[in-house]
């Protein structure tokens, strides 16, 4: 199988904004140009792997079967998960999460096929074995583990919030008494907001772009999710919007998986724990031009 490349070392600044704004013809890691990569100051950071075997995950041996990977992602998510909506191209670090977790299994970017699943549908995609592994902000919760397994956490970040670059009366969750708050449906953020907090009133939608939306049209007064997701909008649009206070949760971004498949989730453990210099590449190409900081947390054993 062919190798997967991705660009790194000289010019990543600029790789990186054109991944922010989605418009990029060659996206890293992806191997876009059809081959292995377009030559240059490259670095390859991965090669699918060969000869892969993983007995008993009947994930893996469903992908075998079909001859590729099914991946359950976002498309409206700057740095994250985004998909262009003239090209389809996916660009993020998740998206590239997902990309090095195909490669270690033996699958070249033209065995992945990627789903749109919004937040509300993700366990019942995963359970149905509607896609082989989710990598879109999914956040490890207890309740969640009731239904599906993760591997992981690959990042933490926060809940905060996200308001228009003129606003000064929400600097933090206890400012929201009268606000109107969106967020998506199924979410983690929207639940503690109505449960911990003293919002005016709520509204979900399917996707944050379009509370994105709402927000600048002055339909809601704030927009509620994790710091990493909210700083790749503001890096789209910094003269509309702006991150009002500091984060006030801790959220913990885990690969969701088949509840049952623990050799799969060992596996991606494993990924991860070994690929220190790969999860830092990929930070530092994606979310570290947001302002977003972090460092690569160990996974749960």
């Amino acid at each position: 199988m062919r190798k997967t490349r991705l660009m790194t070392g000289i010019g990543i600044s600029a790789i990186a904004l054109l991944a922010l704004t989605a418009c990029n013809s060659g996206t890293p890691g992806s191997s876009g140009d059809g081959g292995d990569g377009g030559g240059g100051d490259e670095t390859a950071l991965w090669e699918v792997a060969t000869d892969v075997t993983l007995e008993g995950s009947k994930t893996f041996d469903a992908m075998v079967a079909r001859d590729g990977v099914v991946v359950g992602v976002k498309n409206d998510q700057p740095g994250l998960g985004m998909e262009d909506p003239a090209t389809g191209e996916r660009t993020g670090f998740d998206v590239d999460i997902a990309r090095w977790i195909a490669a270690s299994l033996g699958f070249s970017e033209d065995q992945i096929e990627y789903k749109t699943i919004p937040s509300a549908n993700r366990e019942q995609a995963i359970v149905n074995g509607d896609i082989d592994y989710y990598v879109g902000t999914y956040s490890i919760t207890d309740k969640r583990k009731a239904d599906i397994s993760f591997a992981g956490p690959y990042f933490i970040t926060g809940q905060g919030l996200l308001v228009a670059k003129d606003n000064t009366d929400i600097n933090g969750p206890d400012d929201l008494a009268g606000k109107i708050v969106c967020s998506v449906t199924g979410s983690t953020p929207l639940q503690r907001i109505r449960d911990e907090y003293n919002p005016g009133d709520t509204v979900e939608y399917d996707t944050y772009s379009q509370c994105v939306e709402q927000l600048k049209a002055g339909s809601v007064d704030a927009i509620t999710t994790d710091q990493a997701i909210l700083a790749g909008y503001v890096a789209l649009e910094p003269d509309a919007l702006k991150i009002a206070g500091d984060t006030f949760s801790e959220e913990r971004y885990g690969v969701g998986l088949d509840k049952d498949d623990t050799v799969l989730k060992d596996h991606i453990n494993a990924l991860f724990t070994d690929g220190g210099d790969v999860w830092t590449a990929l930070f530092e190409e994606h979310l570290a031009p947001a302002g977003i900081q972090g460092e690569q947390p160990a996974v749960d054993q």
